[in-house]
């Protein structure tokens, strides 16, 4: 052989020519290029991921990964139909051979798809196994996100909108099962699609004269703001079918297409209806919201707060600022509640968070508060989320003694593999914050590790989250009522997905819009509203600016007084799809409930095919519907969908008298309504399977529910005009299905009275009493409770 400068002084030996010199020049585990740089938030699409090979070269029985966030909801891949969506592949393509040198002996890539392939945040994994011989450097595998070859439509992107997703690689290049990171990740950039709808924000209840915020956003079919468009929108205002007020603006061309207004009349008492719709074109549907001005309000306006938002300072999507900014500009929130898990934030961006925080929250227009979620598995104790409320510097990471203050520390950052604990179990948290129960707000929450109501500290924990993007869970809030805590109704996003306030839904885990916290206080100002949420003057929603208001007296929501003799518990609900339902619990459970929709007066050609609850009440709750109704006897003549939260879930006809859908939910509610002739003959017959979210094996094939893989159920009209309803409980935590008659009129927006209460304490002493209303499309709203003493 010939000498070569650049190899070492080795002497005389026999090597492929060229090949030390080639593989000095490679990145030694290779590199990933893609030629898409820029797709559609939710787009139809196919994705070649190139890797190649580095100087390591890869040896039989080697593996690679390319893995992705696991809160992406890009649709599930699949290996086992080439002709069907969100299929996978792999395929090797050898390079040239230098002189002397021997050609692989791959024989095959084995490609399989798994959602805790690899470790959080980059979970979800197309794993590609190297069978029966090794590879060159230089040789590539090509993997094709969404393989079209074989006639199937692609794959379904992320559906929200991603400054540099990422698609990271891992390989095990000896076959040892140890992973080293390929430098140089794939960065998409996920944009916005098409205008799909105008959203109007406002607050619900406010006095007159008061200041009324309006923020207007034109959003996707999935629910994210578009962005760099010149769009002109035509704003009006009628207060009792009277125009008052009228305005064309621009919304911004330069980043976020919103607008906010703050000139519409609030002199008068009444409800006003605020419309948007596009000027120069109907290419986006119109926007509407409702503020009731009254002079009854107990403050000058309600509040509206999200204490749950996450960054990508942990698991959450696009920087610290994107976030507070969006939750502040484009969701029109009052209050924000920034979010790290406390396991995985460093404290260098911990440090900046905070930082940045204080200077985007200005008393009287946005208040911004730090947080931790303290991230103990449920034996433990459970989520629990830290609101830092005062204003000096935020104890975390560090206690007052130097000791860690995390459930544990595990990130992509450190440089151990050791799991240390720091604050655990949850004593150790309570310990932590105790000295300071004014400057602290925990709230225990239902996400990925739900909280165990085993623990409580009364001081500590005032409020409790009941309603996320994971999902509503009342059943929180009535575990804490039984057990004699009184703990204020909290709901907030738990944002993965960088749309805070009330944000539209994904697909996968987090699968509902966003909660919302209504906060009755008097200013808009650190000070104020932190007192207001630690004396549980709040309520909840599921996202919408809708309002909840009890009391009793001179006595609110969230207050603990006694009471002598029979008690008078007022109540108000103001929405916007219509109430059909108002209720109120104690300790046992429903005790009260006023049915809206009978006294609107039931019709006679119009029913309702309703379904909802989860498989469980754990992370990957979701209960997936699939099924069909038929009519005899009677003709569907129209229908339509209510709580639908996205383009994937549908219905459709399949004849004169039989529909079909599909949909999941996650502890909410999704319904068809049905307008049909000769109801009072007709059979009705519903059946179908329910299924779960597949995280282990193919995602093509169906997860059965356990302890209910199908339901029926039948009817008569005869029955439905006879009962009214029809319900059939099928287990899990609180799946159902109902068939009931509906009114012919629209159910009122505004509803107010009062409910009797018999003076009798539960078994702690005291009675807890709290209300719920339910609007038309499944949205929810309710009241803290009151702790009531009867003496």
């Amino acid at each position: 052989m010939s000498e070569t400068s650049n190899r070492p002084p080795a002497g005389d030996y026999i090597a492929p020519q060229g090949y030390y010199e080639k593989t000095k020049a490679m990145p030694f585990l290779g590199h990933v290029t893609c030629r898409a740089s820029v797709i559609k938030a939710g787009e139809w699409t196919e994705l070649l991921l190139d890797y190649e090979v580095g100087a390591s070269g890869l040896a039989d029985g080697a593996w690679i990964k390319a893995t992705f966030k696991f809160y992406s909801d890009w649709a599930l891949f699949q290996t086992s139909d080439p002709r069907a969506a969100n299929y996978v592949s792999a395929e090797y393509q050898a390079a040239p051979l230098l002189p002397g040198q021997e050609p692989a002996t791959v024989q095959s890539l084995a490609c399989r798809f798994d959602q805790k392939g690899h470790e959080r945040p980059f979970q979800k994994a197309i794993i590609v196994d190297i069978v029966d011989g090794y590879l060159n450097p230089g040789d590539h595998i090509l993997i094709r996100l969404g393989d079209r070859r074989h006639g199937g439509p692609g794959t379904r992107a992320q559906t929200f909108v991603e400054k540099d997703f990422r698609f990271r690689f891992y390989i095990d290049p000896v076959g040892t099962s140890r992973f080293a990171a390929v430098p140089g990740d794939i960065v998409l950039q996920i944009e916005p699609d098409a205008p799909r709808r105008l959203v109007v924000t406002a607050p619900r209840l406010i006095q007159p004269g008061a200041d009324l915020p309006c923020h207007i956003r034109l959003e996707d079919s999935w629910g994210n703001t578009c962005r760099n468009l010149s769009v002109a929108v035509e704003v009006s205002a009628t207060q009792g079918g009277v125009e008052i007020y009228r305005r064309q603006a621009q919304l911004a061309s330069d980043g976020w297409a919103i607008l906010r207004l703050d000139d519409i009349p609030t002199g008068a008492k009444g409800e006003l209806v605020i419309t948007a719709q596009i000027a120069d074109g109907p290419f986006a549907d119109a926007g509407q919201a409702y503020v009731t001005i009254d002079p009854q309000s107990p403050v000058p306006r309600i509040f509206y707060a999200d204490l749950h938002v996450h960054s990508d300072d942990t698991i959450g999507t696009n920087d610290t600022v994107y976030n507070l900014s969006y939750g502040r500009d484009v969701a029109g929130l009052d209050v924000l509640g920034y979010t790290a898990n406390d396991f995985q934030i460093t404290e260098a961006r911990w440090r900046a968070s905070v930082e940045r925080i204080r200077k985007i929250s200005v008393d009287g227009s946005f208040v911004c508060y730090p947080g931790t979620e303290w991230c103990g598995n449920s034996c433990a104790g459970g989520d629990h989320n830290v609101v830092f409320l005062g204003d000096g510097e935020p104890l975390f990471p560090r206690g007052r003694e130097g000791e860690s203050l995390r459930s544990f520390e595990w990130s992509e950052d450190m440089a151990s593999n050791e799991i240390t604990p720091g604050a655990w179990p949850l004593d150790e948290l309570y310990a932590a914050y105790a000295h300071d129960p004014e400057g602290h707000l925990l709230i225990p929450h239902v996400g990925g590790r739900r909280a165990n109501l085993g623990w409580h500290h009364p001081e500590l924990e005032r409020l409790i989250e009941i309603g996320s993007t994971w999902g509503h869970f009342p059943w929180m809030l009535q575990d804490a009522v039984r057990r004699g805590y009184h703990l204020g109704a909290s709901a907030a996003s738990d944002e993965h997905r960088g749309r805070c306030g009330g944000g539209a839904p994904g697909t996968a885990v987090f699968g509902v819009r966003g909660g919302l916290t209504g906060v009755i206080a008097e200013k808009l100002d650190r000070s104020t509203i932190g007192k207001a949420l630690r004396a549980r003057k709040t309520f909840a929603t599921t996202g919408e600016r809708s309002v909840a208001l009890a009391w009793a007296g001179d006595s609110w929501q969230g207050e603990a007084f006694a009471h002598n003799g029979p008690l008078r518990a007022n109540y108000r609900f103001l929405g916007q799809a219509g109430f059909e339902e108002i209720a109120a619990y104690d300790h046992s459970g429903c005790f009260w409930r006023r049915d809206l929709e009978v006294e609107a007066g039931l019709s006679d050609h119009r029913i309702r095919l309703r379904w909802g609850g989860a498989r469980i009440k754990d992370r990957y709750r979701a209960a997936q519907w699939q099924g069909r109704i038929a009519i005899r006897n009677g003709i569907i003549r129209s229908f339509r969908v209510l709580g639908f939260e996205h383009q994937e879930e549908a219905v459709w006809s399949l004849g004169p008298s039989e529909i079909g859908f599909r949909s999941d939910t996650f502890g909410d509610t999704d319904s068809i309504e049905i307008e049909l002739t000769g109801l009072e003959r007709c059979e009705i017959s519903v059946e179908g399977t329910i299924s779960g979210y597949v995280k282990v094996g193919d995602p093509s094939k169906p997860n059965p529910f356990v302890h209910c893989p199908s339901f029926a159920c039948k009817t008569t009209g005869a029955e439905l005009f006879a009962w009214r309803r029809i319900d059939q409980a099928l287990g899990g935590a609180d799946l159902f299905i109902s068939l009931e008659r509906i009114p012919d009129a629209p159910l009122a927006r505004d509803i107010c009275g009062f409910v009797e209460i018999e003076p009798e304490n539960g078994p702690h002493g005291f009675r807890q009493i709290y209300f719920a209303g339910k609007q038309a499309d499944g949205a929810k709203t309710y009241t803290s409770p009151m702790r009531i003493t009867f003496g």
